[in-house]
């Protein structure tokens, strides 16, 4: 009896350890796996760890740095309603945890898993030498509606064609309900913190005043963006997507990147109201999808999927891309989805499309210029969506379409904006001098990109 009473305080002592979580791209406090895990054990102490140097050759671009700022000020006010503070570093994240922890004399560190490539690496190393130190260190899953090693085809390997991929998601999926956010103890002491500002994540020079009148990080403001949805739009969704001068979709790419919302609260929300829109739920599925492929395939987001595409003759044209990147092809429907990105951050994903079968196929610029570019102009930037589309656009990727499949920017603004709406909006210079000439005849454009696609077929 006195060993066992013994044993039952040295586990109290234990559990009355403070508990690290280590914030990354899952800033809600609802729906939060770490979170829950450690406020079952112990008092809470949150931290957010700034480290890109981590993340390369794909750390944060301008405007998801713009995002970051703003959504780590929502979750340090919802932290602060609830009395505990957000603990900010910066440095490698292994150096940061390990002090931390030394710091608070704390007894574990939990977080929420991530699947980009360099950072899973950093993540495992992070687990390991955490425990090879005497912490308890667990990671959880908060980002997906299945793992990535979760789902595989009869023969154990990697789904590379989305319609059978989520057909055996559905078979299988039954995610869980999201739990409410838990209710957190302070620790005895807080270590010190830097500010947020000390990250200098926001822009010298202020050229997101667009972003900030379109977006409302955090995650109240992911929830009134599901609430939006869900009032209207969804019931609609399957005919207004393609409309983009419509409010026809959810627009909650930034918040399921950051985390503000998951994709749990999401599916459940919608099947709660009894709501019609498997349409959108395969949304998520493509979203899905595109983790599981840049979990299996981590040279994806350089390196063509379709090896044969190696060889393909792209080509050097700096004035070209220039053109596209500033909204000035003489294409109004490229050039209005580009000048939308710049302004807003965001593009309609229908648009995208456009936009990008116009770099690849009308140009013949490299399909990995428009991902770079995306990734530093996005709010929603996301390493595994942004990858999955510019190869499907470019035709060297899973499930790509056919390459010969190449848009027309004229026949899809009769069909995506056939009044005009969008592209009046974003180009007011349309019907003056100052608009420019198309800066290349789409129809030969047509021809070079098929006789390229020649070259490069097996046989």
């Amino acid at each position: 009896m006195a060993g066992t009473r013994a044993a039952g305080a040295r586990h109290q002592a234990i559990a009355a350890r403070p508990q690290i979580v280590w914030f990354r791209r899952d800033l809600r406090l609802a729906d939060n796996p770490a979170l829950v895990a450690a406020a079952a054990a112990g008092p809470v102490v949150p931290v957010f760890v700034w480290c890109p140097q981590e993340e390369q050759p794909w750390a944060p671009g301008a405007a998801s740095r713009w995002w970051l700022h703003r959504s780590l000020e929502a979750l340090e006010r919802d932290l602060r309603s609830r009395r505990l503070r957000l603990v900010v570093r910066q440095g490698p994240a292994l150096e940061v945890l390990r002090e931390l922890a030394a710091e608070i004399d704390a007894a574990a560190v939990h977080w929420n898993r991530l699947y980009e490539p360099a950072v899973e690496q950093r993540d495992r190393r992070v687990k390991r030498e955490l425990r090879a130190a005497g912490l308890r260190a667990s990671s959880h899953n908060a980002a997906l509606l299945a793992e990535p090693w979760e789902v595989s085809t009869a023969a154990s390997e990697p789904y590379r064609v989305f319609t059978p991929f989520w057909r055996a998601c559905l078979a299988q999926l039954d995610p869980p309900p999201p739990e409410p956010a838990p209710t957190l103890r302070a620790p005895e002491r807080w270590p010190d913190t830097s500010a947020i500002a000390d990250l200098r994540l926001e822009p010298a020079v202020d050229w997101a005043g667009g972003l900030a009148a379109e977006w409302t990080p955090g995650e109240a403001g992911a929830g009134e963006r599901l609430e939006r949805f869900l009032e209207q739009p969804v019931a609609r969704y399957a005919e207004a997507r393609d409309l983009p001068a419509v409010e026809g979709t959810s627009r909650l790419s930034p918040h399921l990147h950051f985390g503000e919302i998951g994709p749990r609260q999401v599916w459940h929300e919608i099947h709660g109201r009894g709501v019609q829109a498997d349409r959108y739920l395969t949304e998520l599925g493509w979203r899905e999808f595109a983790h599981h492929l840049l979990h299996h395939f981590p040279g994806s987001p350089e390196q063509p999927l379709r090896h044969e595409f190696e060889r393909f003759p792209w080509r050097d044209d700096p004035d070209g891309l220039r053109a596209w990147q500033r909204g000035r092809t003489g294409f109004p429907l490229v050039d209005a989805g580009l000048r939308q990105l710049w302004q807003t951050g965001w593009m309609h994903n229908r648009v995208r499309m456009v936009v990008a079968s116009f770099l690849v196929k009308d140009l013949l610029i490299p399909w990995q210029q428009g991902a770079r570019w995306f990734w530093d102009t996005l709010v929603d930037a996301d390493l595994a969506n942004n990858t999955l589309g510019w190869q499907w656009t470019a035709g060297c990727g899973a499930d790509a379409a056919p390459f010969f499949r190449v848009f027309n920017p004229q026949l899809q603004a009769a069909k995506a904006d056939p009044d005009g709406a969008y592209v009046r909006r974003w180009l007011p210079e349309l019907d003056t001098p100052d608009y420019p000439v198309p800066i290349v005849d789409h129809a030969a454009a047509r021809r070079r990109a098929l006789e390229a696609l020649r070259r490069v077929k097996p046989g």
